[in-house]
């Protein structure tokens, strides 16, 4: 099933302020109980690779947040395109590596899609590249 583009507009802009505000459990209460996730990256990361279900949405975000150093995040929300029920997210994000102090910049882009008012596939495109080496203390 499909969703009217107003509606994917609203959830998707729900989703960007609850990730501004950091809200783990906000943002996961936007998925649907059965999704399809998927965030590329290095094994050795523990936040990456496929998620099928809505309760695997704020572990996400709790188990790499902490990765980054606290007040040295920007994101910058480029564009929000949306098309009936899929939205594509452009950004560009900034972060520094608690471990490494390595400071990293990836441009992003985020497709969504939206489902009876629920987001049901958020697959994540950056440089994994830029964020392994970052990441690396070599």
């Amino acid at each position: 099933m499909t969703t009217d583009t107003q509606t994917s507009q609203t959830v998707a802009e729900q989703f960007v302020e609850r990730l501004g505000k950091q809200d783990p459990n906000g943002i996961q209460e936007l998925f649907a109980e059965e999704i399809d996730w998927y965030v590329p990256g290095s094994d050795a990361l523990s936040w990456t690779g496929p998620r099928t279900r809505r309760e695997e949405v704020a572990p996400y975000f709790t188990t790499m947040w902490p990765h980054f150093v606290p007040g040295k995040s920007e994101v910058v929300l480029e564009r929000l395109i949306v098309d009936g029920s899929d939205v594509v997210l452009l950004a560009v994000w900034t972060h520094t590596v608690v471990a490494t102090g390595k400071e990293f910049t990836t441009p992003a882009a985020m497709h969504l899609k939206v489902e009876d008012g629920r987001i049901v596939r958020l697959h994540l495109y950056e440089d994994t590249l830029t964020v392994d080496k970052a990441f690396n203390a070599g």
